[in-house]
């Protein structure tokens, strides 16, 4: 049988560890139960092939079964970003910088894949802005290409 699982490394902080543990002990021990309850209550309803029951809940089991093969798989791969090194003199995985571009000032976070949340600001070391921001310094000037067109971000401070 193939692989189809990515064992490629997984960046993520200590708080973005820590909730992928939550969310994986909360399926393996709540969502897990709650779905088996579920299609044993479909089953006793009967003729299965018409019960919309136990076809949501098989699906819903599928999905969550999923992610759990998910989670542990980024779980075993997982490399933890450690920010104490960084001394805020360039753009690391973990660092928070602040940006200018047209006189607006931006924070952002460079964060691993499975943690990007743009409402907080947290942007993937993969994306085109975050590989664009890492090895900068505090003061220096980058130019992303974007389909508007280019934008520039001017490096304000690093932490």
């Amino acid at each position: 049988m193939q692989n189809f699982m990515s064992s490629e490394t997984t960046y993520i902080t200590k708080e973005g560890l820590k909730e992928l543990k939550k969310e994986l002990d909360n399926l393996k021990n709540v969502k897990r139960k709650e779905i088996a309850n579920r299609i044993q209550e479909a089953k006793e309803m009967g003729d299965l092939s018409e019960n919309a029951e136990y076809v949501e809940a098989k699906n819903e089991q599928s999905f969550v079964e999923g992610r759990i093969i998910e989670l542990e798989n980024i779980l075993k791969n997982v490399n933890i970003i450690d920010n104490k090194n960084n001394k805020g003199d360039i753009v690391n995985l973990g660092s928070t910088i602040k940006v200018k571009n047209d006189n607006k000032t931006l924070t952002f976070i460079i964060v691993g894949t499975n943690e990007v949340n743009l409402e907080e600001g947290k942007i993937s070391h993969k994306s085109p802005i975050g590989q664009a921001f890492l090895g900068c310094k505090e003061g220096e000037t980058i130019k992303i290409e974007v389909p508007s067109g280019v934008k520039k971000y001017q490096v304000i401070s690093i932490e």
